[in-house]
C-alpha cells in the first residue's frame, strides 16, 4: 500500500523530522487561502500514487498566489501518468543548497533492510546508482539486532558529511528505520533530503506498506486508495483477492498460488496466453468464488475462463455453488472449463451437472483443463 506524500509527511513530521509548512487542497478557493496562508511562493504537487510526478509536470513553483491559482486550475482535473489529480498538497518554497537521497527499504533477496544514501538526490535513485555510483553507499541492517549506531556513522563518514550535520542526520535515519519498524514498511524514502541554511528538511516522502501488515494498522487501511492500478485491479484488491493483470487472454482461477502459477505454466506450453494471475486461496467459499468470475468479467481480453480447483480445506461443492452464483447473478457469457479434485468433488460435479448442464464444461486433470481452454479461446 503507497502513502500519498502528504501522508507520509504527517508520519514523518510525528517522529521528529522537519518537513516544509504545507497543506492539502481539493478545490480552488482552498488552494488559494492555503497559498495566501504561506506567502504567495510555494511549490504544488499533485497528490497521486505514480512515481516521476516532476518529470510529468505534476510539481510545479508558484512565485504569487494567482501563479499558483493559474497553474492549479491547468492541473486539478488532469491525467497524470494515467492517473486525475484530485488532489494538489502546497508547501512554502523553501532555500535548498543541496540535495540529497535516503531510504531504508526491505531487500527480500539478502533477507535484511537497506539503507542507502547519497549526496546526489533529487532524481530517481536508478539513475543516481548509474549516474554516480560511486556517491550511493549502501548498509545492510540485520532486522534481528535493529539499526545501530555505528552503522549510520558509517554512511556519515563514506558520504564524507560535514561534522556539524552528524547529528541531525543520524536523527533522520534513525527516525526513518523507527518508522520502518513501527508501520511494519516495505520502504521508506525522502528524496530530496533538503540542505537548507535552517538545516535538514524532508522536502519529499514516501512510504510503502506490507499489504499483510494492514490487518494491524486500520489507520492506515483507512487511508488506502487505489491508484495506479486499472479498474479491474482495483476492484480485486478491494474484494480482498489476489490478482495480477497480465497481456493474454485465457481467464486463470485457482486456489492456492502454486496451484495458479502452475496452471498458468500449462496454458503457456499448450501456446496459449493467461490473462491474470488470480489465487482465491485455500479455505475460498462460494461468495469467494463468484467474486472471482466477477472480477474476470470486467476484463475484456478474456476469451474463456479456466477455473482449477484442488480441494483440500477448499470444499469443491462450494465452490460449484459459488460458480451457479455468479452465473445467475452476473449473466456470464464468458465459456468456462472446471476442474474439482478433492473434498467433496463429487457433490461439486453433481451440483455442476444439475445446475449448469451445457454451460460448463468439466474435465478430469488440469493438463486437460489447460489444452481445453487454449483451444476453446481459439475458437473466440
Amino acid at each position: 500500500m503507497k502513502l500519498h506524500e502528504y501522508q507520509a509527511k504527517q508520519i514523518f513530521a510525528k517522529h521528529g523530522v522537519r518537513i516544509p509548512r504545507g497543506a492539502l487542497a481539493e478545490n480552488l478557493q482552498d488552494l488559494r487561502k492555503i497559498a495566501e496562508e504561506l506567502g504567495g511562493k510555494v511549490v504544488l504537487k499533485a497528490q497521486v500514487l505514480v512515481g516521476g510526478r516532476g518529470k510529468a509536470g505534476g510539481i510545479k513553483k508558484a512565485l504569487s498566489v494567482d501563479s499558483a491559482v493559474e497553474i492549479a486550475e491547468k492541473m486539478f482535473g488532469s491525467s497524470l501518468k494515467g492517473e486525475i489529480v484530485k488532489k494538489i498538497y502546497l508547501e512554502e518554497l523553501i532555500e535548498i543548497k543541496e540535495e540529497w537521497y535516503l531510504s531504508i527499504a526491505l531487500d527480500r533477496v539478502e533477507k535484511c533492510y537497506s539503507l542507502i544514501f547519497s549526496t546526489a538526490g533529487g532524481i530517481d535513485i536508478e539513475e543516481i546508482a548509474q549516474k554516480f555510483p560511486e556517491k550511493v553507499i549502501k548498509v545492510k541492517i540485520d532486522p534481528r539486532w535493529g539499526l545501530w549506531d555505528y552503522q549510520t556513522r558509517e554512511v556519515l563518514s563514506k558520504a564524507k558529511i560535514s561534522s556539524e550535520l552528524w547529528k541531525e542526520l543520524s536523527n533522520v535515519i534513525k527516525a526513518l528505520y523507527k518508522i520502518l519498524v513501527e508501520y511494519e514498511a516495505e520502504l521508506v524514502e525522502i528524496n530530496p533530503l533538503a540542505l537548507t541554511p535552517n538545516g535538514l528538511i524532508a522536502a519529499d516522502a514516501k512510504i510503502n506498506i506490507d499489504d499483510n501488515a494492514l490487518f494491524r494498522h486500520k489507520d492506515l487501511e483507512a487511508l488506502r486508495e487505489y491508484g495506479g492500478v486499472d479498474e479491474v485491479e482495483r476492484k480485486a484488491l478491494a474484494e480482498g483477492l489476489n490478482y495480477v493483470k497480465l497481456d493474454g487472454y485465457v481467464g486463470v482461477i485457482a486456489n492456492g498460488a502454486g496451484m495458479a502459477m502452475a496452471t498458468m505454466d500449462l496454458i503457456y506450453l499448450g501456446g496459449g496466453k493467461p490473462a491474470n494471475f488470480l489465487d482465491i486461496g485455500g479455505g475460498a467459499g462460494a461468495e469467494t468464488a463468484k467474486k472471482a468470475f466477477e472480477i474476470l468479467s470486467m476484463d475484456k481480453n478474456v476469451k474463456v475462463i479456466f477455473m482449477n480447483i484442488f480441494g483440500g480445506i477448499t470444499r469443491c461443492d462450494e465452490v460449484a455453488m459459488g460458480i451457479v452464483k455468479a452465473f445467475k447473478e452476473l449473466n456470464l457469457s464468458v465459456p468456462i472449463i472446471l476442474r474439482l479434485s478433492g473434498t467433496n468433488e463429487e457433490e461439486g460435479r453433481r451440483i455442476i451437472e444439475k445446475e449448469l448442464s451445457g454451460k460448463v464444461e468439466v474435465v478430469e486433470t488440469m493438463e486437460e483443463g489447460a489444452r481445453r481452454a487454449v483451444e476453446v479461446a481459439k475458437w473466440q
